[in-house]
């Protein structure tokens, strides 16, 4: 059994674990047990974000880990009201004393600002100042379009290492993926098994539940493996990086097990092919 995630080269060289811990809904309490089980496990990479309200117990779970800090891959995120220059500085700063680290791993702007572009392109040139100064390993965003990356692209120096955005089979974002692809942008999965289309889909036109499909059920009895493993396994061998969420030492563990097996080009496609093109999350054109 493979104990250590693969791992992905961003666009700047730095490694980044292919699959991770996400926090997203976890509480303060949940957090910390969550991390510090997923560390035990074998997980090294751990994604939060100050609009989760866990930073703090991200960090104390990494110290009580016992892990030296080069080990762990740790990414949080810019949230809106914090736009702008001086603001986004600011704001990394907080980030960066409520997990007690002397750097962060990964910088990302949480949501594009439809309304107010130039306040993202700011934040974005101070993530690029953080970059820079060594504050930081790498620089990115999440949920941005194609057509809003490329806005952001043109305004500023640094191409983004990584794209996070919902993606999972029901909601396969192949534009996105091309874009991110032709520029060298590693994309990223949240809530990869479909999750958002059970606790918080916007539209009533998302489909509920991807677990329980029977394409997946079968693919998941022919391997000897869960649905949510086979999901996992179709994002990496998509070559996407990916961040399920559980606070569930069972499914935290279930989740990291899925480094034994392959899925043949022909079930890629089965799975490809349940795309919905309805996303269960908000759309990034909105904010």
């Amino acid at each position: 059994m493979i104990t250590t995630s693969p791992e992905i080269i961003l666009n700047n060289g730095i490694r980044m674990p292919a699959l991770g811990l996400g926090v997203y809904r976890s509480s303060p309490e949940e957090t910390r047990s969550a991390v510090l089980m997923a560390l035990q496990k074998g997980y090294r990479l751990i994604d939060t974000a100050a609009a989760y309200g866990n930073e703090r117990e991200v960090g104390e779970a990494l110290r009580r880990s016992g892990l030296h800090r080069g080990e762990v891959f740790v990414t949080t995120k810019l949230w809106v009201t914090d736009y702008g220059y001086r603001n986004a500085l600011r704001a990394f700063e907080q980030s960066r004393r409520r997990l007690r680290l002397d750097y962060v791993d990964l910088y990302l702007l949480h949501w594009p600002v439809a309304s107010d572009l130039a306040a993202t392109v700011a934040s974005y040139r101070a993530a690029e100042t953080l970059l820079a100064e060594g504050r930081v390993r790498a620089i990115g965003v999440s949920n941005h379009a194609p057509e809003q990356l490329a806005h952001l692209m043109a305004r500023t120096k640094i191409v983004p290492s990584v794209n996070q955005v919902e993606l999972h089979p029901f909601f396969v974002q192949r534009d996105v993926r091309a874009f991110d692809a032709r520029h060298g942008i590693v994309t990223q999965s949240w809530s990869p098994i479909g999750g958002v289309d059970r606790y918080a889909a916007e539209s009533p036109r998302a489909a509920r539940n991807l677990l329980a499909h029977p394409v997946i059920r079968d693919l998941a009895q022919r391997h000897g493996k869960t649905p949510a493993q086979v999901v996992l396994r179709w994002h990496l061998e998509h070559g996407l990086a990916v961040i399920p969420k559980s606070v569930h030492a069972a499914r935290i563990a279930e989740n990291f097990e899925v480094f034994d097996f392959t899925l043949t080009p022909q079930e890629v496609a089965a799975l490809d092919a349940l795309d919905t093109g309805v996303r269960g999350g908000p759309d990034p054109h909105w904010l």
